[in-house]
């Protein structure tokens, strides 16, 4: 890099660069992870405190949007709905770095704000930029928010940045108490969960995590799992040589524990008709090459029934993932590769289009339907202003057009496992109850898969709700079944 090029490269102004992912995100209704991702990679080459510092910002701007709202039009004579919308945005992450990010001072906030909306050619608003914002900065200290015994739902969608009518479905369902712990589990930090490959040796295992270590990464063992571990002081996992050789996968631990609570075995036929993003079918392949190497190693121990000994294969075993976009799946053909993932297949199929070939062939069915994805807004800090109740209804008739078409694949005496990334009754337990009422399948004790810690009346009868804040997870449902021999 030449001198001029560094020199441009170090005026970069990472407040614009959020403003532009705010604007993308808020107003053109970009996915979060994607542009935040898409951003950051962009600018790679700039100082680690840097991106750290965009990072934080659009997402805590993202994340407290209703609170920062509610803060700006309690000063403003203009609401934040009718304002222009670079403005809006800027105020969003201006007030947000008066509240939450205490090592900036004031009156830089002030500032670059004012600085900012010049550049942007909001000249005739600057003053109304400056007066704003240093008005919160004077009072912010006594903010009054919503009376939580008054007006319990409004406290706490403020005060959480949730949706009220997320917010109503919550109480109904777990009470205020609860509610407010799960509301405040997913404000808080989400470090990076990542498996480790399994058929890695406990050598090699070793040697991953002295590199990763080696390298500044603090590394933690998940208490559910042990090949699960929880990365942080790490910028950008895809630049980790452990993760470029398909050694890590980034996933949570609730969704790893889809493919350890299938009870896969050597020979079986696991058909994934909802892929995307992958990780619960790759999973299943490690699954499946551990347990036929389990098999060769004790077939190649023993003798056969005629005195011969066993020949050096193992039954094969396949893992068929399938999903609607072909773009997903090519993203799951990069990521097979990179894992070494010998044992899979992977097909662009609608899972609401009948496949007569795969009626009754299925040892194990993973389900995990479209759902609308309220478990994990601790990482997709937009979820939960772009779900409407009327999508939700939508999504109901799609996941049960899905289960009615891909239940029949499962062959009698097999498993299903059914899972949401969403913390929903309608789409959890109503949905299970609905497909134990319409198809020949019972419920299997997950507690043979899980740690003792995780075990209760629910996880007996064969299902468990992960909620953040009483689990060390993101908001995950499953349940394990087993097609009747009728």
């Amino acid at each position: 890099m030449t001198k001029k090029q560094e020199q441009k490269e170090s005026h970069v102004n990472t407040r614009a660069i959020v403003l532009d992912m705010l604007m993308e995100i808020l107003e053109n209704k970009g996915k979060s992870h994607i542009v935040i991702k898409n951003v950051l990679d962009k600018y790679n080459y700039m100082d680690v405190q840097e991106k750290a510092f965009m990072k934080r910002l659009t997402e805590g701007t993202l994340e407290r949007k209703i609170q920062l709202d509610y803060v700006i039009d309690s000063v403003s004579n203009t609401p934040v709905n009718k304002m222009k919308p670079l403005i809006r945005n800027l105020l969003r992450m201006s007030v947000y770095q008066l509240l939450f990010m205490d090592h900036i001072p004031d009156s830089a906030v002030c500032n670059e704000a004012v600085k900012l909306a010049q550049k942007r050619k909001f000249h005739s608003l600057k003053g109304f930029v400056n007066g704003v914002l240093r008005n919160i900065a004077r009072s912010k200290a006594h903010i009054v928010y919503p009376d939580r015994e008054q007006e319990p739902v409004r406290y706490l969608s403020v005060l959480y940045s949730m949706p009220e009518w997320i917010i109503q479905m919550w109480l109904l369902d777990y009470g205020i108490e609860r509610t407010e712990r799960l509301l405040a589990a997913l404000l808080e930090e989400h470090p990076v969960t990542v498996r480790m490959r399994e058929t890695l040796s406990e050598e090699e295992k070793e040697g991953v995590l002295l590199e990763l270590r080696a390298g500044g990464v603090s590394v933690e063992r998940h208490p559910y799992l042990p090949y699960a571990y929880v990365l942080t002081h790490t910028e950008g996992i895809g630049n980790l040589s452990a993760f470029r050789r398909g050694e890590l996968y980034v996933q949570d631990v609730s969704s790893m524990f889809v493919a350890e609570c299938a009870g896969i075995r050597a020979g079986d036929y696991v058909l994934d008709v909802c892929v995307a993003p992958g990780g619960k079918s790759l999973h299943a392949a490690e699954k499946l090459l551990l347990a036929e190497n389990g098999m060769k190693i004790q077939r190649e121990a023993g003798e056969c029934a005629d005195g011969q000994k066993e020949r050096k294969t193992c039954i094969a075993g396949c893992v068929e993932a399938r999903d609607v976009s072909g773009e997903k799946a090519e993203k799951l053909q990069e990521n097979m590769e990179r894992l070494q993932i010998p044992n899979m297949k992977i097909r662009v199929q609608d899972a609401t289009v009948t496949d007569a070939f795969s009626v009754d062939k299925a040892d194990v069915l993973f389900l995990d339907i479209p759902c609308s994805g309220l478990g994990i807004m601790g990482k997709k800090r937009d979820i939960k202003y772009n779900v409407e109740p009327e999508r939700v209804a939508e999504l109901a008739v799609l996941q049960k057009n899905i289960l009615r078409t891909c239940i029949p694949y499962v062959k009698k005496g097999g498993v299903v496992m059914f899972s949401t990334c969403t913390i929903h009754k309608q789409e959890n337990e109503e949905l299970l109850s609905w497909l134990l009422s319409e198809f020949p399948l019972e419920t299997e004790s997950l507690n043979a898969y899980l740690p003792a810690c995780l075990h209760s009346e629910t996880t007996e009868q064969g299902y468990i709700q992960f909620l953040p804040g009483e689990q060390e997870t993101d908001g995950f449902f499953l349940a394990r079944l087993r097609r009747k021999n009728i």
